[in-house]
């Protein structure tokens, strides 16, 4: 006699392996697609290589002529020194300090050097097709006529941050000007900013610069010329 509450039959055999083959099928299909593990894509983080330098005879041709004349040959090519070498230790686009006042992050200006070579290169044809002779080889007036022409359009109460700074003849003078050597030289006095002073010096008068260096200088007056 068949009870009213008997559990339903077991699924035949055959069925029960068919039914087990399509859920293995199933199975394997999604783990090699969706549920496989994968590597995480890798982002190259090294920057393309970035070139560095200048034409030093260009530059050190345009340094005579813009920086102070009362630095002597020396104080110009060291200027020029210093300045080569923040140029190139330049990392653009890199993140900035953390400042006062906000909480999002910030990054530098894109390369500026790129186009301050272009412009070296653009002051030596300028002064062949003006002068009828290679920046290098001009005179001093000649050179600074036209550096005077390529600035023609500067308009401005200060000098530019160097980094910022529309040309390279400005971006030369500015970076020059942010220096300890040139406050020194404007204030005829020695007292270094930006540099270490011991604390028994701190109350002190500043020491009156060397006999040399002793003529303060009021403006920017190019070693080639006037501005």
């Amino acid at each position: 006699m068949r009870s009213d509450d008997a559990t339903p039959p077991a699924p035949a055999r055959r069925h029960f392996l068919k039914t087990a083959g399509v859920l293995a099928v199933g199975t394997a299909a999604v783990g090699s697609s969706a549920c496989d593990v994968k590597e995480p894509a890798t982002v190259d983080e090294q920057p393309a290589s970035r070139r560095v330098g200048f034409d030093r005879v260009l530059l050190d041709a345009l340094a005579s002529t813009v920086l102070p004349a009362t630095l002597g040959e020396a104080g110009v090519r060291a200027a020029t020194d210093r300045f080569v070498a923040w140029a190139d230790g330049y990392d653009p686009v890199a993140e900035e300090m953390h400042g006062y006042g906000y909480a999002d992050v910030r990054y530098l200006p894109a390369d500026p050097v790129p186009a301050w070579r272009a412009q070296l290169d653009a002051l030596d044809m300028l002064a062949r097709k003006s002068q009828r002779v290679p920046f290098t080889r001009a005179t001093p007036a000649q050179r600074t006529a036209v550096v005077d022409a390529v600035l023609r359009t500067e308009v401005g109460e200060r000098l530019p941050a160097p980094l910022v700074a529309r040309h390279v003849a400005l971006a030369l003078l500015a970076h020059w000007s942010t220096s300890p050597e040139a406050w020194n030289l404007a204030l005829g006095a020695q007292v270094s900013p930006l540099t270490c002073r011991k604390l028994e010096d701190a109350m002190r008068a500043p020491l009156p610069l060397a006999p040399a260096a002793a003529t303060p200088v009021t403006s920017a007056t190019p070693a080639g010329g006037t501005t």
